[in-house]
């Protein structure tokens, strides 16, 4: 940790604090490009826009793949308040992020949290229909 990774996290820490007086989750995040500019920020807003996919994290992502290059966007490092959940990390992915600096892990954020918050899983059932579904996919990816 420098002491730049430091003052980017605090930064995403007081965007948190920020949500949290606003009446939304307290999380934040900021997008830094390789010079050390910040390039975006924001913080959760969840409830105030009635948006479940409204975090800070999954937010900079898509700004990220909107509008820099792939070269720039593999350049840049997202600092958060919390450990990005599985929704945000799968943007973070695909947007093609160099690494993510982030305060909480999910274990600190879960002991923080009554044991009556989170969600309960959704029962999924597949993989099914192979070959149906093999088809639309088939030979996209070469």
């Amino acid at each position: 940790m420098t002491p730049d990774d430091e003052k980017f996290l605090r930064r995403a820490i007081e965007l948190a604090l920020t949500s949290r007086a606003e009446g939304d989750a307290p999380f934040g995040s900021i997008l830094v490009g390789p010079d050390g500019t910040v390039l975006a920020e924001d913080h959760n807003t969840v409830l105030s826009e009635g948006d479940i996919t409204a975090h800070p994290e999954l937010k900079l992502a898509r700004w990220a793949a909107r509008t820099l290059t792939d070269s720039q966007a593999a350049q840049t490092t997202m600092y958060t308040s919390c450990q990005p959940c599985p929704m945000c990390t799968g943007a973070i992915d695909r947007a093609g992020l160099s690494r993510v600096v982030y305060a909480l892990s999910d274990a600190q954020l879960d002991e923080l949290k009554p044991s009556t918050a989170g969600f309960s899983p959704v029962p999924r059932h597949g993989p099914a229909l192979f070959d149906e579904a093999r088809a639309a996919v088939e030979g996209y990816y070469h």
